[in-house]
């Protein structure tokens, strides 16, 4: 693909580093990150759809030693948002992430309208 063509990532909320990711999952989520810059798309294992927070939203999944960390991501035209990280035990993603993901997500849009 045409370098020019990838998309950047913008980060509302989170980071990816060692601690507390281990290396090798660090290394994975970048890997994942730049794929989708790139316009890949991904299905389970690796990703699900979140449409409890809106439409394009996604759930990267990162298996790591201790724990398995969770990207919520949006993808819109022109760019990959994150809207947060964080480590999850139980199986359902949490009602709070799920609300912070909204409300950043709809702040975020607030202020893209505002540049038009």
């Amino acid at each position: 693909m045409n370098p020019a063509a990838n998309k950047p990532l913008v980060w509302l909320h989170g980071e990816v580093k060692t601690p507390p990711f281990s290396a090798a999952a660090r290394i994975e989520a970048g890997v994942l990150l730049r794929r989708l810059q790139r316009g890949d798309s991904f299905g389970l294992p690796h990703s699900r759809p979140m449409p409890a927070i809106g439409p394009r939203c996604h759930e990267l999944r990162i298996p790591d030693e201790a724990a398995t960390w969770r990207i919520i991501y949006r993808i819109d035209p022109d760019a990959v948002v994150i809207g947060e990280v964080f480590s999850k035990k139980a199986r359902a993603t949490p009602k709070p992430a799920i609300d912070v993901c909204k409300r950043r997500f709809s702040e975020y849009d607030a202020i893209a309208r505002g540049k038009e």
